[in-house]
């Protein structure tokens, strides 16, 4: 029962924010009727809602039990005054990340109108290899776990993007070196991130903290700095902040 329950929800994705029953029915692969029944639960409950126009959408009641993961809600808390503080001395997008097996999801994101587009998004995910907070966490991550990462495909959005397991290894080698990770055009070719490692009580890499800029334009002498003085205040704020039981463990 909960597995049809989570694969209804995981018909979701951020192309198909909204779905038919007949959709839902057809990504899932469950029976109509079964279908109805489940999205009628979810519906009461408020986990899914339905538009005039008879489609579903994911529903704010999730929306309200997800912000209250204990990955994104300490953090979040004690991000918010550095992200902010950092926008307005760049006026470029600020970006939070975690993470989450072999991708980085976002956990929030300041943007204004004249910064370059960016495709990411709070709650979105990305390959890590591709982006500058995934650089971060992959290379202050676990050597089993990077070993991983390099063994499967890597996938490319742009030519600059990094596909070969050996300049992989050496781009986090020099992330680990410097501090810093600078992705440029992985993405997209008209956009440039820093992104500097957050650290919790225990000292352990626990987020990333980026500036997405154009290309074009970095200033990266600028930015470099505003980037490693931003995530250190995080990381002392978190360092007040008592350790949880995995992280005692």
């Amino acid at each position: 029962m909960t597995s049809r329950v989570l694969s209804v929800l995981d018909a979701f994705s951020s192309n198909r924010i909204q779905l038919s029953l007949s959709e839902i029915s057809r990504r899932t692969g469950m029976p109509m009727a079964t279908a109805h029944r489940l999205i009628g639960e979810l519906v009461a409950w408020g986990a899914l809602e339905r538009d005039p126009s008879g489609r579903y959408q994911i529903g704010l009641r999730l929306w309200e039990v997800a912000v209250l993961a204990p990955r994104g809600l300490g953090l979040r808390g004690a991000a918010m005054p550095f992200m902010t503080d950092l926008y307005e001395a760049t006026h470029q997008n600020v970006q939070l990340a975690v993470l989450d097996g072999s991708d980085v999801v976002y956990l929030e994101r300041i943007s204004g109108r004249h910064a370059v587009a960016v495709l990411s998004r709070v709650g979105g995910r990305w390959p890590a290899h591709a982006t500058g907070v995934g650089l971060v966490l992959l290379a202050h991550a676990p050597a089993a776990v990077q070993e991983r990462y390099v063994a499967r495909p890597l996938v490319s959005f742009t030519d600059r993007t990094i596909v070969d397991p050996a300049r992989l290894r050496g781009k986090l080698a020099e992330v680990r070196r410097t501090g810093i990770a600078i992705s440029e055009r992985q993405i997209t070719e008209d956009a440039t991130s820093v992104a500097a490692p957050i650290r919790d009580a225990g000292g352990e890499v626990v987020a990333a903290l980026s500036v997405v800029v154009r290309a074009a334009d970095p200033q990266l002498d600028v930015v470099i700095p505003a980037v490693a003085m931003a995530a250190r205040g995080i990381t002392r704020d978190l360092a007040r902040q008592p350790l949880n039981r995995k992280q005692r463990a």
